[in-house]
């Protein structure tokens, strides 16, 4: 008798052992998946769009407070370094023998002034933008902006989840739909909004670095400089300027009895044609012109690098925000435009109401209301 309650006992206790295995088992399937409504989804858009606004206004002000600090550094460089140096009376006669013989060599089909440009923009580079660069370089404030705007997004979006009681996810789903940056192909020029803000450091990833280097590569782009008009209205003045300078005569066989001799030759040359007395006279007016000039050259080219939506500063968050911006703000768009359904439509098979005015307000044929 006991050793048959043992045995039932131990029976009962196999069966409840394994019911409980079958119930953990399917105690999983007994949790339904959390259903997040078009509302929601809308709102957590919404919000998307909203984060992306305030990161990119936080990096615009980044980019533009490092901006006018580069303005004051390559104006601080222009004015001690590139205008003593252009003013210079040695540096005049230079370029007058430089223009003389670009009249003689290159003949009708080539601009002296261009010429005389290329040479400035070169000097301008060497003399101001360069030294600046390694201070406050415009490609690497480009890349910065970008990693900011991304820094900023991605910790703005953390709230979405817990705000909102979204699964993440459903939420890395949601974002992995959304595109930020579009260059394809090959296709891993493409990357999605949950790449850019989980990729760390986001230089790792392939659509990342294209994206900074065809900005860096674009012409014109982070750190090219002033504009070329800029360097050429002063390469005009100048080469037009030396050029009066020149003997009326024989000014062709000049420069080419300079050609070949020393150099100590041809500054004397030069010397005959703009005295150093004639220099210092117009060199004061020269130096504010070239002032006037070249600080409204600088102010063009801090505002062109942060307004260029392809090739400044603030191109690459221009870019990324564009795309996800974009893609979300469609979503907004029908509901917006939908027009409400009209309450006063009839059932099927009875008559619409007629307006609201009464026949005493109906108009008569000579088109007064009448009574």
């Amino acid at each position: 008798m006991n050793l048959r309650s043992l045995i039932l006992a131990l029976i009962v206790a196999l069966m409840m052992a394994l019911v409980g295995c079958a119930s953990k088992n399917h105690a999983p399937d007994q949790t339904p998946p959390v259903l997040v409504s078009e509302d929601t989804w809308r709102q957590v858009d919404w919000d998307i769009v909203t984060a992306s606004l305030t990161a990119k206004g936080s990096a615009k002000d980044y980019a533009r407070s490092s901006m006018a600090n580069w303005r004051d550094l390559a104006y601080q460089r222009t004015e001690a370094d590139f205008i003593p140096w252009f003013t210079g009376y040695w540096t005049q006669q230079w370029l007058t023998l430089k223009v003389a013989w670009y009249k003689v060599s290159t003949g009708k089909e080539t601009d002296p002034a261009k010429r005389m440009a290329n040479y400035l923009q070169e000097q301008y580079h060497n003399r101001v933008l360069d030294p600046v660069a390694k201070q406050i370089d415009p490609g690497a404030v480009m890349e910065q902006t970008t990693k900011l705007y991304i820094q900023l997004l991605g910790t703005q979006l953390q709230g979405i989840a817990p705000r909102y009681g979204v699964p993440l996810d459903q939420l890395d789903r949601r974002f992995k739909d959304i595109p930020a940056i579009e260059l394809a192909p090959p296709p891993n020029r493409n990357a999605s909004l949950y790449q850019i803000i989980h990729i760390d450091p986001v230089v790792k990833l392939p659509a990342y670095v294209a994206l900074v280097n065809q900005i860096r590569n674009t012409p014109s782009g982070a750190g090219a400089g002033p504009s070329d008009a800029s360097i050429s209205s002063v390469a005009q003045r100048t080469s037009e300027k030396l050029e009066a300078t020149l003997p009326t005569r024989g000014v062709a066989g000049a420069v080419a009895a300079a050609v070949g001799r020393v150099a100590g030759t041809m500054i004397s040359l030069a010397v005959s044609g703009f005295g150093a007395i004639a220099h210092e006279k117009e060199r004061s007016e020269m130096v504010e012109q070239l002032r006037v000039i070249l600080s409204a050259a600088l102010d063009d080219e801090r505002r062109n690098l942060m307004d260029n939506p392809t090739a400044g500063v603030m191109a690459g968050v221009y870019h990324l925000s564009g795309h996800i911006e974009g893609s979300l703000i469609k979503t907004f768009t029908p509901s917006v435009e939908l027009e409400p359904i009209p309450q006063d439509l009839p059932p099927p098979g009875e008559q619409p109401l007629q307006d609201n005015k009464s026949d005493e307000q109906a108009p008569s044929d000579d088109g007064k209301a009448t009574e």
